[in-house]
């Protein structure tokens, strides 16, 4: 064979490869653009599903969440961040008889005079406040227990939610127990009052000559009806505190003299007892305050009684008092047994007496500091303590000296 074919030959062969790699080579291209397109394809499919998946949650997280509203046993009212209802339940509309379309988009400012937002109104009138269960009337047989939580958001607050808590039942069944109670206390005083004039008459020896034992016998009888007279009487005040009918007397008085007169009342308990007592006075003449004196003097006497009969013999009992052009400071301090840190939220509650008391004294109705702390607080003054289990206790409260004050008593 010549050799200019066999070079044409080759040549040809050499061209035809190149094709072909060229053409492998733009197949091998389409191919990984076609894979790449493959993936993307898929992915986005992926993220779409996610995406999806993630809306189909959002949805029933809302529907359950506006479920949970709906059927609420107390009225919910949303507020946003401009002061605007934007959401209320339908125990809402049901408690303040206002449709919720009527309502959406408004200010609780522009119900000014319906009848049944008109409470809520007067609540919020100057500005949306902060507020835990207060008591709202909004007619005689519906009373409502309102509160405000704001709603936040990376330390935003973004609106405001209203949680209106129908409390009618609880209030009419404390009604009926507050009216047995003072109905049972007077029923009961009565006869008190009587035995108790019985038993002084023995005493006295009208009825005749009593040898020591029976006299004994007829002062225990004697203090034991006393006791129960104090718990009666007790009772009443409770009833007339949750009554809102405990201030009968508000005048301008000085708390030195009211302390005093305190004091002077229980000098035999206190020498009985066996404590020392000492009472500080200040230095200089304090204001005088506008006060129901025999309430006031009830709840100084109270907590000096505690203050007594919680200190071991030996011990001391101090009372002091200061005062600034605002407010006056009284405080009573002892060393007695002191109260457990895990009871002292129940301190003032009804009823409620420390555990390490019981133990020691069986007397007592566990109803003094609560009344204390209502006639303290119905003076729009403050009462608290600090106590540390057998060290002692202080406590403290305030009074002020306002002119205001005699405008906020008028109320009782």
């Amino acid at each position: 064979m010549p050799r200019n074919t066999t070079k044409k030959s080759q040549t040809k062969s050499l061209k035809t490869v190149k094709e072909k790699l060229k053409e492998l080579e733009a197949c091998s291209i389409d191919d990984k653009k076609t894979r790449d397109l493959e993936n993307s394809r898929m992915a986005l499919m992926n993220i779409l599903e996610d995406v999806e998946e993630a809306r189909k949650k959002a949805e029933e997280e809302k529907e359950k969440t506006a479920s949970i509203v709906r059927n609420l046993s107390d009225g919910l009212i949303v507020l946003d961040d401009k002061g605007k209802i934007s959401l209320l339940n339908p125990q809402s509309e049901k408690i303040l008889e206002i449709p919720q379309k009527e309502m959406v988009g408004k200010k609780i400012g522009d119900f000014e005079g319906v009848e049944r937002m008109n409470p809520l109104f007067k609540l919020f009138k100057k500005e949306l406040k902060s507020i835990f269960r207060k008591e709202i009337f909004i007619d005689k047989e519906l009373i409502l227990e309102v509160s405000t939580v704001p709603m936040i958001i990376s330390g935003t607050e973004f609106g405001t939610i209203i949680i209106l808590h129908d409390i009618t039942r609880e209030k009419t069944v404390e009604r009926m127990k507050t009216e047995f109670v003072s109905l049972a206390a007077h029923q009961l005083r009565t006869p008190l009052s009587a035995i108790k004039w019985t038993i002084k008459m023995l005493l006295e020896g009208d009825a005749g000559e009593i040898n020591e034992s029976q006299r004994d016998l007829i002062e225990k009888s004697y203090q034991s009806n006393e006791r129960m007279i104090g718990l009666i009487n007790d009772l009443l005040d409770i009833t007339r505190i949750e009554e809102g009918r405990y201030l009968y007397n508000p005048t301008l008085d000085d708390l030195i003299n009211v302390t005093e007169s305190v004091v002077k009342a229980s000098q035999d308990t206190i020498k009985k007892k066996g404590v020392k007592f000492e009472f500080k006075k200040p230095p200089k003449r304090i204001p005088r305050v506008m006060m129901d004196t025999e309430k006031i003097r009830l709840a100084i006497q109270n907590l000096l009684e505690n203050a007594i009969r919680y200190t071991p013999s030996g011990g001391k009992v101090t009372i002091s008092i200061k005062s600034d052009k605002n407010k006056i400071e009284f405080q009573i301090g002892d060393t007695g047994v002191g109260i457990p840190k895990e009871q002292q939220l129940k301190i003032f509650s009804k009823f409620f007496r420390g555990s390490n008391v019981t133990k020691l004294e069986t007397e007592g109705s566990g109803l003094g500091l609560f009344i204390a702390k209502n006639i303290i607080e119905a003076h729009g003054g403050k009462i608290w303590f600090e106590s540390e289990e057998e060290k002692g206790s202080v406590f403290h409260f305030l009074l002020p000296v306002k002119k205001e004050l005699e405008e906020f008593l008028k109320e009782f």
